[in-house]
């Protein structure tokens, strides 16, 4: 492509890798373009948000079709990962520790496909308090890592589905399609309530958004590489 083409605006599709965050992907493509084509100045942005410890899909906007991200983040998300059972922790993810253990014991591939009809349709979820939600000016995870308690509002958001891939022992492995806004690490934290236990994120890639499919993603060094050199 021509500095032309992403002036005037393209749609890029990368697989995120795991440990990086959004905002750096963006910042990381943004210089590399700038760089290849002597560019003082171009917008790119992304639509929607992965933690850094999820992988994969990654909206990219560059240029005047940075105006239609608001709608790339409105469309549907597909999402495959890993719920472990028997355990918590405070931000519902491996980016903090586990707090608390419970028993699994009674626990069985029929109940945990069974207990997953709970989920689908349109419920309330709590987004976590280890999230960059803001609340009075302040994100929600600067709260809790400070310690301080905050309520946190629920809302309305859909899980189209919720399929479940693989069981092994505690680690249960899922397909989910949902709406915006629908935080997965709650999703996993509320599942395991639901089998009378306690459930937490062990591993996420998001896989779709809208008809954007991450098998046709590139990886940010392969983007990287399709850029012209001088």
């Amino acid at each position: 492509m021509t500095k032309e083409d992403y002036l005037s605006g393209q749609v890029l599709l990368i697989d995120k890798p795991l440990e990086w965050t959004s905002f750096q992907v963006v910042n990381k493509l943004r210089w590399e373009i700038r760089q290849a084509f002597n560019i003082k100045k171009i917008k790119v942005g992304h639509a929607g948000t992965l933690d850094p410890l999820a992988s994969g899909l990654l909206v990219i906007c560059t240029g005047k079709m940075t105006k239609q991200i608001d709608s790339f983040q409105g469309q549907i998300k597909e999402y495959t990962g890993t719920i472990t059972l028997g355990s918590t922790t405070p931000s519902y993810d491996l980016e903090t520790e586990v707090n608390a253990s419970f028993p699994t014991d009674h626990i069985t591939p029929e109940l945990i496909r069974e207990t997953t009809k709970q989920f689908i349709g349109e419920i309330d979820q709590f987004p976590p308090v280890f999230s960059a939600l803001k609340k009075d000016g302040k994100r929600l995870y600067e709260y809790a890592r400070a310690g301080e308690s905050v309520e946190v509002k629920s809302r309305r958001i859909t899980i189209e589905a919720f399929d479940i891939t693989a069981i092994n022992g505690t680690a249960v492995d899922f397909r989910v399609v949902c709406s915006k806004g629908t935080y997965i690490r709650s999703l996993a934290h509320d599942f395991g309530k639901a089998l009378q236990s306690g459930g937490h994120l062990s591993a996420l890639r998001r896989t779709k958004i809208g008809d954007f499919d991450v098998s046709n993603g590139l990886s940010i060094d392969d983007f990287i590489a399709n850029l012209p050199k001088e």
